[in-house]
């Protein structure tokens, strides 16, 4: 990106999903932040920053500004033919994970009616996150996914940052890990479960290592199933990424599931984004690691923003 006069990002998402972590990260990184920005001022805000030279743009857009929404696309476009680099974040999470961090927060949905109507006259809590989320349909579809359901605020912080620094391609390819027993994620393309392949747990000297520890990759390696479960996983890649490219996708998430997610998933998950960083610019996340760092120092949780 540092080849472009302007970098910008747009970030958009369900309320509640943690668009002001995200942004409060982004300018941690150096980016000049902008929340809830009209999109109808967006084309003139961007010229205001490139007459400016202030390099690095975020810019968060919400539901409260859906009637402008629409526009968004077709202003991007330009914004590309002019040189910018743009890059589109959309948080998500399950809607019981939102209606949860707004019973905790106790703060209202910016769709939800006036508190002195009658209670038959207000959209129930639920309601309004299934609107918001018909809404915002079309944002996620052309956007980078970032399912914020299962993670604490200082991992949303990493994988944000982690998007920023990749190089602008035509599509990028997210790798994840993940376990079953805490939840497929939301944001996934495409989702292998791995856990009928041989398990290093039960094995005592691997049990407190991971998928990214040598002993573990050695055993896994050394079993047949999980090289032909990687060969599978790599032929179906290679034989559909034409495809996706062609549908105009900007990125494509791939999810791996082990019971854990500590040995299996996140072992195949190295070793696919290791192969295909060679042909495609890649992204690895590992969600239940990640997620055992960050509560060792009490990361606080994403709240209703």
């Amino acid at each position: 990106m540092a080849d472009h006069a302007l970098e910008l990002v747009l970030i958009t998402g369900m309320s509640g999903s943690g668009k002001s972590v995200a942004l409060h990260a982004l300018e941690d990184a150096g980016y000049y932040c902008v929340d809830n920005l009209p999109p109808p001022l967006l084309m003139d805000f961007v010229a205001l920053q490139s007459d400016e030279n202030s390099g690095r743009v975020a810019i968060a857009m919400d539901v409260r500004s859906a009637k402008g929404l629409p526009l968004v696309p077709g202003q991007l476009d330009k914004l590309r033919a002019q040189g910018i680099a743009i890059k589109t974040l959309f948080l998500d999470a399950t809607t019981d994970t939102l209606v949860r961090r707004y019973s905790e927060t106790r703060r209202k949905h910016p769709l939800s009616q006036n508190d002195t109507l009658p209670d038959d006259e207000r959209r129930a809590l639920a309601d309004a996150i299934e609107l918001e989320r018909s809404l915002l349909a079309d944002m996620r579809a052309q956007s980078y996914v970032i399912d914020s359901s299962m993670i604490r605020a200082a991992q949303l912080q990493a994988y944000v940052k982690s998007m920023i620094t990749a190089p602008v391609a035509q599509l990028t390819l997210v790798f994840q890990s993940f376990s079953y027993k805490r939840g497929v994620p939301s944001d996934a393309d495409f989702v292998f479960d791995v856990r009928m392949l041989p398990n290093p747990h039960y094995e005592a000297p691997l049990r407190l290592l991971t998928g990214r520890d040598a002993p573990v990759a050695a055993f896994l390696q050394a079993q047949p199933q999980v090289l032909a479960m990687e060969q599978q996983i790599r032929n179906f890649l290679d034989g559909w990424m034409g495809a996706l490219v062609l549908d105009h996708r900007s990125y494509v998430t791939v999810a791996v599931g082990c019971t854990g997610g500590q040995h299996r998933s996140v072992f195949l998950v190295e070793q696919l984004a290791a192969h295909f960083a060679h042909h495609w610019v890649t992204l690895k996340r590992h969600r239940e690691l990640q997620r055992e760092s960050e509560l060792n120092y009490s990361a606080q949780p994403i709240g209703a923003t």
